[in-house]
């Protein structure tokens, strides 16, 4: 069984558990640059809308296709990072969004060789092929009106945020569509994180009424192409978690430990329900620049014996990489180390 094999068996909760390991080990392992822009970044092939709408900016300060402004310095900040506030806002009024938020046009000359060829070599090489679309539907509000005040918008105008979100969710159905017409691959990474570490960032019931309905829209659309779905999603999101699987999303990526995960793994099961969960590791242990090696592969271990037993489950770091790429080196190393010799125990 290849790599590829390995995480598929996981991906559909094969009983008895074929493989543990390091999830993104059956994807591309290389940070590579193009002429023209990134080329594969942390695992995924990197597509020329992702370059033009967010990628190809930089800088201290600096304001983006939508009018955002955003600081991303490369090799010192981990993102890019939204520096909206009250002063610098696209959207002014919530009530009155339309009258602020212009929608770019995709060009229709994009270059899609690159991506077309890292695509194809990937797929050469038995790996997985993943595209990312950045900036969900909670992300991009937040990055065109300060965080604060879509606290408050989403509560005193939820029609006029459900209104903005179903835009917003047409714009990019067209981004998927062009990806999927013109690319090779096999799932799409999703990008929107809604709460912190351990707190949502609003009720369940938003959640449920403005956010569920609109991803499954999009996500079912890369159903009906043959597109996998892994939503990346690095905090807590207990209390629906198991409903992801609802809105079609395959793989949870992000899947912190303060969550309750061997709660989230019965519940998928009471429900009938597949999805997997990639994460389990602590941050604060792992990617902690004065950890030791030996608590950092004891952090492995213990999310491995803790949440592999429930299914639906490999161990991942929650933000995809490490900070600190010598604790990376390790924390991949005992994710396939000691996934192995767990393997082997249950047989």
């Amino acid at each position: 069984m290849n790599l590829k094999e390995a995480f598929m068996s996981a991906l559909h909760n094969e009983k008895p558990i074929k493989w543990m390991g390091h999830a993104f080990a059956a994807f591309p392992q290389e940070v590579a640059f193009g002429p023209k822009g990134p080329e594969v970044l942390f695992h995924a092939v990197i597509d020329p809308i992702s370059n033009w709408d967010i990628l190809q900016f930089s800088g201290e300060c600096y304001k983006d296709l939508w009018g955002v402004t955003h600081r991303y310095i490369l090799g010192v900040d981990p993102g890019i990072i939204p520096l909206t506030d009250t002063k610098n806002q696209v959207i002014k009024d919530m009530e009155h969004w339309r009258d602020y938020v212009k929608f770019p046009e995709i060009p229709k000359d994009l270059d899609w060789s690159f991506a077309q060829a890292q695509c194809k070599a990937a797929h050469e090489r038995g790996e997985l092929v993943m595209v990312p679309t950045f900036r969900g539907l909670f992300e991009r509000l937040h990055s065109l009106r300060a965080f604060e005040c879509v606290m408050e918008d989403l509560m005193l105008y939820p029609d006029e945020c459900e209104e903005f979100f179903d835009a917003y969710t047409d714009w990019k159905l067209e981004v998927l569509k062009q990806l999927i017409d013109n690319l090779d691959f096999d799932m799409i990474h999703s990008h929107d994180d809604l709460g912190a570490k351990e707190k949502l960032f609003f009720s369940p019931q938003i959640y449920r009424d403005m956010l569920k309905p609109r991803y499954k829209k999009l996500y079912d659309y890369c159903h009906s192409r043959g597109i996998l779905v892994q939503h990346h999603c690095d905090c807590y999101i207990t209390p629906f978690a198991a409903e992801f699987a609802e809105m079609s999303v395959d793989m949870w990526q992000g899947a912190l430990p303060t969550n309750d995960i061997l709660k989230i793994q019965k519940e998928l099961d009471a429900k009938g329900l597949n999805m997997l969960l990639m994460g389990g590791l602590e941050s604060a242990i792992i990617d902690n620049e004065h950890a030791t090696e030996e608590e950092i592969r004891a952090e492995v271990r213990r999310a491995i014996d803790t949440y592999a037993p429930g299914g639906h489950f490999l161990p991942c770091i929650g933000s995809i990489n490490c900070l600190y790429e010598k604790n990376e080196v390790i924390v991949v190393d005992e994710m396939n180390r000691y996934g192995a010799e767990w393997v082997k125990k249950q047989k």
